[in-house]
């Protein structure tokens, strides 16, 4: 690095690309986005995501739409058969003999308006009431597994990585594959009958409000699984970037092996996470049907179950949208992110 009197003149970029960096720290480009330029093209590149989102949206809801309305029987046909003057007068109330297209459009603009209709199975409650009530527990639950699963995968990932082919890593790696094939309505079961049933240590079910004892027999069999994923694809993806070149280098120049890891070596190694990380933040929060029938957990996945056994239109209708928006909204998301931690990324 030359000098001039006293002063280090430090290159525009302090680690050359002969040297295989994934990133680069660039302190004087010449021609390098400002700040500004960086800020509007991540706001370009969000509106951008948003305005691809209305006809993915779009075409969900028709999908969806057509396929719970050409389907054979009605919310109303049960094991004791209605009159059919009795049965004609509900489906005039809830318009459901007008002509299948009328009931579409007339669909389209109850969603423009926000209102997801009335719950045929729950006749005291519109929809929107219902999944105001069920989503902040999965949103609960789902947030606590994801994290839990994030803070052990990764660092049960890293620890492999770096005790490869030892006792530790060959551990790790049992148990994550045991966490992939196992089903989470084996592993809930299970934990019932060990913890609840048999030490007695923790509530076999329940909410209570989410109260953290209620929470951790379903928190920890709804992430066991996404643990496990985690964990493998850390310990590949930190594998590979501790045999690239540029951490050879930084070998070679003495830094401490924990500055390698944690400054230069994570960072890389969790790009390949991270785009794993929104579809399962979607699916732990959304697919926790068994997990919330098993503990008798009052969120989205068992209200799912119910309007789908029922043949709850609305119901059914309004939280495949849900699931919709949220994963095209997390995706979003991590796309974001993905160009933040890795400036080759550009919006």
């Amino acid at each position: 690095m030359a000098r001039h009197g006293t002063t280090a003149v430090v290159p525009w970029c302090l680690f050359s690309s002969h040297y295989n960096f994934p990133w680069r720290i660039c302190l004087s480009r010449p021609g390098s986005k400002g700040t500004g330029q960086k800020v509007r093209a991540m706001l370009k590149f969000i509106l951008r995501r948003c305005l691809e989102a209305i006809p993915t949206l779009f075409i969900l809801i028709t999908i969806s739409f057509f396929m719970m309305r050409l389907a054979p029987g009605s919310p109303f046909t049960g094991e004791r058969a209605l009159p059919p003057e009795v049965l004609a007068n509900i489906e005039a109330k809830y318009h459901l003999n007008d002509p299948i297209m009328t009931q579409y459009f007339s669909y389209l603009k109850q969603l423009a308006h926000g209102d997801f209709g009335p719950s045929f199975k729950y006749k005291d409650y519109t929809v929107n009431d219902l999944v105001a009530a069920s989503f902040p527990v999965s949103a609960k639950l789902g947030a606590a597994a994801f994290l839990l699963a994030v803070i052990i995968g990764v660092s049960a990932g890293v620890i492999a990585a770096l005790k490869q082919n030892t006792r530790w890593d060959y551990t790790v790696m049992g148990f994550a594959m045991t966490g992939v094939v196992i089903p989470s309505f084996v592993v809930a079961p299970l934990l019932v009958m060990v913890f609840a049933i048999t030490l007695q240590w923790l509530p076999g079910g329940g909410w209570n409000g989410g109260a953290l004892k209620f929470m951790i027999l379903p928190m920890v069999a709804l992430s066991l699984a996404y643990i496990a994923s985690i964990a493998r694809i850390t310990r590949g993806s930190m594998i590979e970037v501790l045999h690239s070149n540029f951490i050879r280098t930084a070998r070679a120049k003495g830094l401490p092996m924990r500055r390698i890891i944690f400054r230069h070596a994570l960072k890389p190694a969790l790009l390949p996470v991270l785009s794993y990380m929104g579809p399962a933040f979607v699916g732990i929060i959304t697919g926790s049907m068994v997990i919330e029938t098993i503990y008798g957990l009052p969120g989205i996945g068992q209200l799912f179950v119910n309007g789908a056994l029922n043949r709850d239109y609305s119901l059914v209708l309004s939280l495949t949208i849900l699931v919709g928006a949220l994963t095209i909204l997390f995706n979003a998301i991590v796309d974001v992110l993905y160009a933040v931690i890795d400036p080759k990324i550009r919006y």
